[in-house]
């Protein structure tokens, strides 16, 4: 790449290995937890940060919708945790003291997993009590399985009631008809936790339900955690994501999620979970997980003084 070519099309890598302007307002924090899936369906989840840094050469640093360049947003990349043999449980605390020490450095920390279990390490990390959290989660999926085997990919909003996170502080969105059961939808509806299908997505569309989630926690917590679970989308845009299924939300609805919550002045953390790169089809769902980076980035960069 010369350097003329560089200076007219920034690519979006160079900015996180600290290519922004000097005079660039400290906002971002990129942070990698390759935490293997584990499940029932196993997967290499645990490259997907690798995948996402190495993709970030296909975007510029220009958001073209709202004419920011993400060169005025300083990022800090603080790398991949070592969590090489570790289960879930065992990842907890360094993934949880790793946010709380991005936040210390700026506005919000990008969290690439790993599977979905890093949501709750990745709460905890907020700093503040958990019944001063609010979390909200794109997944076809409740993540509401029994605690009795430990942490798992299917459990983490199951052990975050457990830990105090109040049901009416959590918004599930984009959840699939017949990919949960009867009982963890009355754990749902018995916890007080606010549930959209992906039907109610489609019928009132993503900037509203995005608003109106983010708009009622804005009233009631301190920090908002969002867990964007890939599978949320429809499977001919997630082949890397074992659980999608017919159905979902778009690469575009899901890219637009991720601007609206980066613009929230509450929200902290943004997790991007479920990527199996190996399982990928012309790299379409590490694109869309990097694109979903990029945007969150662009709405913190849009955010009152970056607050």
């Amino acid at each position: 790449m010369s350097h003329s070519r560089e200076s007219t099309w920034p690519h979006a890598d160079t900015w996180l290995a600290g290519g922004g302007w000097k005079d660039a307002a400290a906002g971002l924090t990129v942070l990698g937890a390759p935490v293997p899936r584990d499940s029932k369906t196993p997967g290499n989840c645990d490259l997907a940060p690798a995948a996402i840094r190495q993709a970030l050469h296909r975007f510029s640093t220009y958001d073209l919708g709202t004419g920011r360049d993400l060169r005025h947003l300083r990022v800090k990349d603080a790398g991949d945790l070592n969590l090489a043999g570790m289960n879930p449980e065992q990842a907890f605390q360094p993934i949880r003291d790793a946010v709380a020490a991005g936040l210390k450095g700026g506005n919000a920390v990008v969290l690439l997993g790993g599977d979905s279990s890093i949501t709750l390490p990745g709460v905890h990390g907020l700093g503040v009590r958990l019944d001063h959290c609010g979390l909200v989660t794109f997944d076809g999926h409740f993540g509401l399985h029994g605690l009795e085997a430990g942490l798992t990919s299917a459990n983490p909003v199951r052990a975050l009631l457990r830990d105090g996170l109040q049901g009416d502080h959590i918004y599930q969105i984009g959840l699939q008809r017949f990919a949960n059961s009867e009982p963890y939808a009355g754990v749902a509806r018995d916890a007080g936790i606010h549930v959209m299908t992906a039907d109610y997505v489609m019928d009132h569309g993503i900037t509203k339900v995005v608003q109106q989630a983010l708009g009622h926690l804005h009233m009631h917590v301190e920090h908002i955690y969002v867990d964007l679970d890939l599978d949320v989308l429809d499977r001919i845009h997630a082949p890397a994501t074992p659980d999608a299924q017919p159905g979902g939300l778009t690469p575009h609805q899901i890219r637009r999620v991720a601007h609206l919550c980066g613009m929230h002045p509450k929200v902290r953390v943004l997790d991007l979970v479920e990527i199996d790169p190996t399982q990928d089809v012309a790299d379409i769902t590490v694109l869309t997980a990097t694109a979903c980076l990029l945007e969150f980035a662009s709405g913190v960069l849009g955010r009152p003084h970056h607050a």
